[in-house]
């Protein structure tokens, strides 16, 4: 992971003043860096023993996940990020923008260096399937009709898409046969699945410091996640008027009538166990991967996606 980010810093320079004040603004507020470790893992668990294409790799998945972070402040208007001001907070819309594009381009430049078409058509897929999320998450804002089904399209396109795409390029690397490959990627959507539901469960009961992002965000914004679909679907009519109401409305005002109607209908532990669902099933994805330190990270990570708190 210190070499990835040494790549990163590498990667991340131009002759540009501000494209780099930007990007060195974004390295220092941290991150999981969960999908380039993903990379790492996986190639070693598939055999990846020499070479710098993982870290390479790991690096562009980082600068395409970091892309769509700038983007998504900018239309969802944030202004705090794992405890720190936005980018766009920071240094305004259009440059949040603009910066997030030259990530796309220099992910794309990047790629190239390993030399695999197979490599470039994984990411070339991701990024627009992710940008089909994009749109239709901004689609589904302000509607709570929104139902498990469409919810579960946005976050598997939205964000398990790149989960799924580290878990196959670790494969790839590691020269997997195309079933092993299959279930490599089968891992990373799962787990990128579980990851963001315990997202929008820690919108209603995270603690701000831990989280680094204001509680109810996501209702600010509109957005109909998990928690919020089951407190409409089994609370009393009162409770899900209210969500309903904060939904077609955004902002913060029903804040505690939502919150309320959440946990008092068990929402929250619902969701849970979607996401620990949805672990299990990562898990299982790895049952063809040989016993190995890699293969055992891996499978601390399904547990971490569930067991979090920030």
């Amino acid at each position: 992971m210190q070499e990835v980010d040494r790549v990163i810093r590498a990667r991340l320079y131009s002759e540009v003043p501000l494209i780099r004040q930007v990007g060195e603004y974004i390295i220092q507020s941290g991150g999981k860096r969960l999908r380039p470790a993903l990379v790492l893992l996986s190639a070693g668990a598939c055999g990846y023993g020499s070479g710098v294409h993982h870290h390479e790799l790991a690096a562009v998945v980082e600068f395409i996940h970091t892309a769509t972070l700038l983007h998504d402040d900018v239309v969802d208007e944030s202004d705090m990020r794992r405890g720190r001001k936005t980018a766009n907070a920071m240094f305004g819309n259009a440059a949040s923008v603009l910066v997030g594009d030259f990530l796309y381009s220099r992910s794309f430049q990047m790629m190239l260096s390993v030399g695999s078409m197979r490599v470039q058509e994984v990411l070339a897929d991701a990024t627009n399937v992710i940008a089909e999320g994009e749109v239709l998450q901004l689609l589904n804002c302000h509607d709570a009709d929104v139902d498990v089904e469409r919810y579960m399209q946005v976050i598997r396109y939205k964000t398990a898409k790149l989960f799924e795409a580290a878990s196959r390029l670790g494969a790839i690397l590691g020269g997997a046969a195309p079933e092993l490959e299959q279930s490599m990627a089968e891992f990373g959507m799962r787990l990128g699945t579980a990851f963001q539901i315990i997202d929008d469960v820690l919108d209603y009961s995270g603690d701000e410091q831990t989280t680094g992002k204001h509680m109810g965000d996501d209702l600010a914004e509109g957005k109909t996640t998990l928690p919020l679909i089951h407190a409409m679907q089994t609370g009393t009519p009162e409770q899900a008027a209210a969500v309903r109401h904060a939904i077609h409305e955004g902002g913060r005002a029903d804040m505690g009538a939502v919150i309320d109607a959440v946990r008092q209908t068990g929402a929250l532990d619902v969701a849970k166990r979607y996401a620990s669902a949805e672990a299990v099933l990562a898990r299982s994805a790895l049952s063809a991967l040989p016993a190995s330190q890699f293969k055992e990270s891996l499978l601390k990570l399904s547990d971490f996606a569930v067991e979090r708190d920030f």
